[in-house]
């Protein structure tokens, strides 16, 4: 609750939470709001040409190439950002957590290894082995959670780690070890605590990350597959309208720039708070 209170008090991480919290409703109330469904092609949604409607007082924020609502496709794919920002992010933090954890508190020939692999990870840009792993595997919902996993893992493992070799030679620890605690007590009762708000942090930052690769990955075809309904491929079928009709990628493009924004600044927000050492570093 504390820190709860301080984050409210901090405009931009309010704005950030208020916008999370409009998202996330909106993703879980989505079959009692929308007014179609996503996936309905609707008989007058195109013009007499074949062209999507512009937003009016029926379609909120018009229609798509194929006549579908936009908002409701808009507010369904929410869902799809979410599950894979937080699905997604959460197994990348937990990944990269227990290697950066073991690697640096166990040490040794074990240690060195996991950390050279972690180096070996971080060597490959990001998007690219994020695009070569969809590519070998049938995307799908949790295909694309689980390829962005292995891709993000390693940033979280490398801070951890560095964190982990300094808990574990400062001096209480010394004097756990000299009175003969166990390993696992130290590990559990010592070092894990003191991880606890990196990795509330990163856990909190990271989701924004995950939101525009997934976007990403979605918009270059290799992501969450149509008809499911994706902020990214919402904008990479609808792409070709871009000059007649702009909203089509403005919309979907906002949404996952608001809400990355939102993440970023309650992640921001959660580093001063949590460590205020780190304020102003960033």
């Amino acid at each position: 609750m504390a820190i709860l209170k301080q984050l409210l008090r901090r405009k931009l991480a309010l704005f950030g939470l208020v916008v999370i919290l409009v998202v996330v409703a909106a993703a879980l109330l989505a079959p009692w709001i929308v007014p179609f469904s996503p996936d309905e092609q609707l008989f007058d949604g195109l013009t007499l040409e074949g062209a999507p409607l512009p937003p009016d007082g029926r379609f909120w924020m018009g229609t798509d190439l194929l006549g579908r609502d936009m908002f409701s496709r808009l507010v369904y794919g929410a869902q799809t950002s979410l599950i894979i920002g937080v699905v997604a992010n959460g197994a990348a933090v937990l990944i990269g957590t227990f290697f950066g954890v073991v690697a640096g508190f166990v040490g040794g020939w074990l240690g060195a290894a996991m950390m050279r692999f972690t180096d070996l990870m971080m060597a490959f840009p990001a998007l690219l082995l994020a695009i070569v792993l969809a590519a070998i595997f049938k995307p799908s919902l949790w295909i694309v959670a689980l390829v962005i996993a292995m891709v993000n893992w390693v940033q979280i493992a490398r801070i951890i780690y560095t964190e982990t070799r300094s808990i574990a030679e400062r001096d209480f620890i010394e004097a756990e070890w000299g009175l003969g605690a166990s390993r696992g007590r130290i590990l559990l009762r010592h070092v894990l605590p003191h991880l606890l708000s990196t990795t509330i942090v990163w856990g909190t930052l990271g989701i924004a990350t995950t939101v525009l690769l997934e976007a990403t990955l979605s918009f270059l075809g290799i992501g969450v597959q149509p008809p499911t309904p994706s902020w990214g491929n919402i904008i990479f079928e609808n792409q070709t309208y871009f000059s007649t009709a702009p909203w089509l990628v403005f919309i979907p493009g906002a949404a996952i720039i608001l809400l990355a924004l939102a993440f970023n600044l309650v992640g921001d927000a959660l580093r001063d708070i949590l460590d205020p050492t780190q304020k102003g570093r960033h």
